[in-house]
């Protein structure tokens, strides 16, 4: 794994990543003022990682506005796009980290080997 290993009561580091159109998006900055669930999956095309976010999305809709539920892979946007349509995912912010793997490398579940996030990481942040 690269990156550091986050501890519980640690500040969470800012962080840049792409929305489904390619748009830039800085996580705390974006979400400021909201509660953040952030989870971390390899790829939307994996049964798990599938599984995983649309139990987001599914759990989303009974929360308040001001709790943002992250879901970052390095899929490229388009691909995010076009599994969020296909899925019906639509209460959570799906992000991709391909471009510059600074989430993943900010925190500590980016897989050298691969280039990829580490599934199963989530962190919860408030505002």
């Amino acid at each position: 794994m690269i990156g550091p290993d986050l501890k519980p009561g640690e500040s969470a580091p800012e962080f840049s990543v792409q929305t489904l159109d390619w748009s830039p998006f800085k996580g705390l900055a974006d979400t400021q003022g909201k509660v953040r669930i952030i989870a971390a999956v390899p790829s939307l095309d994996t049964d798990v990682c599938d599984r995983e976010t649309r139990r987001f999305n599914l759990e989303a809709s009974a929360l308040s506005k001001d709790i943002a539920i992250l879901v970052i892979s390095t899929d490229l946007p388009f691909a995010q796009k076009r599994w969020c349509g296909a899925a019906g995912v639509d209460q959570v912010t799906v992000l991709s980290d391909h471009l510059s793997v600074d989430f993943g490398s900010k925190y500590g579940c980016l897989i050298k080997k691969h280039g990829s996030c580490a599934g199963q990481f989530s962190w919860l942040t408030d505002g």
